[in-house]
């Protein structure tokens, strides 16, 4: 005997939620760039303002419409070029020692125990010294030419580089290592396809904060009897009381270090294609 079901007609539907993505929204969104132009535009704003109203004089800040002529002024007469070229060159080489002594020196220490035990410890030491405080020594031990400004920013750049290569090269995932002592990879191989790699992130970081230490120890190195670049036209204004030049020389320290981290991001997208990382929401 066969038993045949009937559907017995309903009434009752399912209720669909239609999910539209926001791409599919099309909403409307205001470019990344225009966001972060408005707030600094807003503060030149708020800055115009404030010196048209007269809250602001030109003995205490110069307005921005005076900065600018000032600079356009100093660019005509060749000292903002000849400035920024004097203050690069001595960036340029206090970088380059830094880099190289933070590389050689965290390598050897993150690597080998022996390394570690010798090295570590007098850069932990040397690290919290206020490096603006051994301005006098530097002076002393190397007299008053370019050799203390360049040797100051050395110094500036080696301890948070240092900091930060050693933390990538410990931070490594140790399993990682082993799955590369398990492919037969010696020593050599081991640090140049597995460890430097894994480090490389924590070292572009330590690159960015040290290339701000760097404009950081450049301002005060070039106190030391500075006859050319920014902070010598900058102390040249502070005797006196030129506002205006003071804060073109503020502005260029800021655009050249915005400048070089633009440049180092610029490396990350290419050392890290291969580590793809989180964006913001």
């Amino acid at each position: 005997m066969t038993t045949h079901l009937t559907p017995v007609p309903t009434d009752d539907r399912i209720a669909v939620t239609t999910v539209r993505t926001r791409s599919a929204r099309r909403e409307p969104r205001v470019p990344r760039w225009v966001l972060k132009l408005f707030s600094p535009l807003a503060l030149v704003a708020l800055w115009q303002t404030l010196s048209a109203a007269g809250v602001l004089s030109e003995d205490t800040l110069a307005s921005p419409a005076t900065v600018v002529a000032t600079g356009g002024e100093m660019f005509a007469e060749g000292r903002l070029q000849e400035a920024i070229a004097v203050s690069l060159q001595r960036v340029g080489g206090g970088l380059v020692i830094g880099v190289v002594a933070a590389t050689v020196l965290a390598t050897l220490s993150g690597l080998f125990r022996r390394g570690e035990d010798l090295i570590d410890a007098p850069m932990q030491m040397l690290r919290t010294v206020p490096v603006i405080g051994l301005i006098p020594l530097l002076i002393i031990w190397l007299g008053i030419g370019e050799e203390p400004k360049i040797v100051l920013i050395a110094l500036a750049v080696t301890f948070p580089l240092y900091m930060n290569i050693y933390g990538g090269i410990r931070n490594v995932d140790a399993g990682l290592v082993e799955a590369a002592k398990t492919l037969g990879l010696g020593p050599l191989a081991q640090v140049r396809h597995v460890i430097l790699p894994a480090a490389m992130p924590n070292a572009l970081v330590g690159l960015r904060y040290a290339l701000g230490s760097a404009w950081l120890a450049l301002v005060f190195g070039e106190t030391i009897n500075a006859t050319a670049g920014i902070g010598y036209e900058m102390n040249t204004a502070r005797e006196f009381f030129q506002t205006d030049v003071i804060v073109v020389c503020l502005v260029l320290y800021a655009l050249l270090g915005l400048v070089a981290d633009f440049v180092v991001r610029g490396l990350e997208r290419v050392v890290l294609a291969w580590r793809p990382a989180f964006s913001g929401k």
